[in-house]
C-alpha cells in the first residue's frame, strides 16, 4: 500500500532553515509527481511546491518562491523541501502528497514552527 512518511520539522527562528523529507513506499516512486502542502490553524490547505516525475519541472506558491526548493532522489524514494529564510507565516503542518491511480495519498505531516 502507498505510504508517505514526512520528517525534518521542528522549531526554528525567523531567517533560519529546515529541510523536510518525505519517504515513499508502495508505488513506483520515479513515475509520479510529488507535492508538498501545508496547513495552519484557521487557514486553507496550501500547495507549497510540486515536482514532476524525473524532476522535469517544479512549481512553487508565490509565498515561498525564491526561498523554498523542492527536489527528489528517486534512488531513495524520497522527496525533499529545503526551506530557507523562514518566516513566522511559514508555521504550519507540512504534508507530502501523491496521486496514484486517481487517488490522493497523504503523509501524516510534520510540524514546522517559526518563532523567536
Amino acid at each position: 500500500q502507498v505510504q508517505l512518511v514526512e520528517s525534518g520539522g521542528g522549531l526554528v527562528q525567523p531567517g533560519g532553515s529546515l529541510k523536510l523529507s518525505c519517504a515513499a513506499s508502495g508505488f513506483t516512486f520515479s513515475r509520479y509527481a510529488m507535492n508538498w502542502y501545508r496547513q495552519s490553524p484557521g487557514k486553507e490547505r496550501e500547495l507549497v511546491a510540486f515536482i514532476a516525475s524525473a524532476g522535469r519541472s517544479t512549481t512553487y506558491a508565490n509565498s515561498v518562491k525564491g526561498r523554498f526548493t523542492i527536489s527528489r532522489e528517486d534512488a531513495k524514494n524520497t522527496v525533499y523541501l529545503q526551506m530557507n529564510s523562514l518566516k513566522s507565516e511559514d508555521t504550519a503542518v507540512y504534508h507530502c502528497k501523491v496521486r496514484v491511480n486517481f487517488r490522493d495519498y497523504w503523509g501524516q505531516g510534520t510540524q514546522v514552527t517559526v518563532s523567536s
